[in-house]
């Protein structure tokens, strides 16, 4: 099956991949970016058939473009979101644009007569708020909003996916949907606009993390997310449904240990011992983004991908390859001088 496909956010990481894959099986794509000035880099470092790709400026708090981007497609996958490095001042700044965003996407879809919309979620609207210690979430759970040490990225994603999931429920007719849940996604590179995990690799390579805090993250690679995505926009008979997307839970020491046992000396910065869990809370004091590194401390949100292997016929890359693809990246990139 092929179509024309709708992909918002077009200029990001996880979007990238998926217009490569889609396009390279015969779909036609329709990308959104903020600006059209992006257009021309965009299409340099998509370096795919540009007869098959059409990019229009979007965002997700205007309705302008929308109606445009959409006109001519069968399907959409949502993939943009507000995803920032540092802690913003107010949630807000994350939910409104997070939730607006989906529900504009949405309304924009029914009118075209969309018939598939897949959302780009985030293992962070399943795995937090549920307790010290955490564990390993599937599908049917929720990061709880009422636990008032959820922080702004986890609260802005799961309240945008249960806002979509509402208003599928009341306004959706026959629009199929589904969400994909990421957890931390590395690996190759298209641009040199780096996501927010990959800035972790970035700075456990250039050393300046001094030690390794007792924190970790569920392991993903880009072109699997984006596979992910691509079987959830094509297979049959989808309505609802809902995707772990996340490979095994790895504390940062470890994501230290691959990169030092495999890359020699270019990994000479890397560092090899653990932070106590005391001088990360002195640091915190004086470097207040540092606090929601302090409430991970020890804390395990593994992701159980078991639905979307064995409904999709999907499979995973190991973590090694995700995280040694994205330093191998990075160093031929000249983002990070070894």
């Amino acid at each position: 099956m092929v179509g024309t496909a709708l992909v918002t956010g077009g200029s990001g990481y996880i979007a990238g991949f998926l217009i490569r894959q889609l396009i390279d099986n015969g779909w036609t794509i329709h990308a959104t970016v903020r600006s059209l000035t992006r257009e021309p880099e965009v299409r340099g470092w998509l370096n795919v058939d540009n007869d098959r790709l059409k990019v229009f400026a979007a965002d997700l708090e205007h309705d302008a473009g929308w109606a445009e981007s959409i006109a001519g497609c069968t399907h959409v996958a949502h993939v943009a979101s507000p995803f920032p490095l540092g802690v913003p001042k107010h949630p807000d700044e994350l939910i409104v644009p997070a939730r607006e965003g989906a529900l504009r996407a949405l309304r924009f879809a029914r009118a075209a007569g969309i018939k598939r919309f897949v959302m780009t979620s985030s293992m962070a609207a399943i795995a937090y708020g549920h307790g010290d210690g955490g564990g390993i979430y599937a599908e049917a759970d929720w990061t709880n909003l009422d636990n008032p040490g959820v922080m702004a990225y986890p609260r802005s994603k799961t309240i945008a996916e249960r806002a979509a999931r509402d208003w599928i429920a009341a306004e959706g007719g026959g629009m199929e949907f589904a969400s994909v849940n990421p957890a931390a996604v590395f690996g190759p590179l298209l641009s040199d606009d780096l996501s927010t995990s990959i800035e972790l690799v970035k700075q456990l390579l250039e050393g300046k993390v001094p030690m390794c805090p007792d924190i970790g993250f569920g392991i993903i690679d880009v072109r699997d997310v984006a596979d992910l995505h691509y079987r959830a926009l094509t297979a049959p008979d989808i309505r609802d449904e809902r995707y772990v997307c996340s490979g095994p839970f790895l504390k940062m020491i470890d994501v230290a240990n691959m990169l030092t046992a495999n890359l020699g000396e270019q990994a000479k910065k890397v560092p090899t011992r653990k932070m106590p869990d005391w001088l990360l809370k002195i640091f915190a004091l004086v470097r207040p983004e540092l606090k929601q590194l302090v409430a991970e401390l020890g804390n395990v949100r593994g992701g159980d991908s078991r639905h979307a292997m064995e409904t999709l016929g999907w499979t995973m890359r190991p973590p090694e390859e995700a995280i040694l693809a994205t330093a191998h990246s990075l160093i031929e990139r000249g983002i990070v001088k070894v």
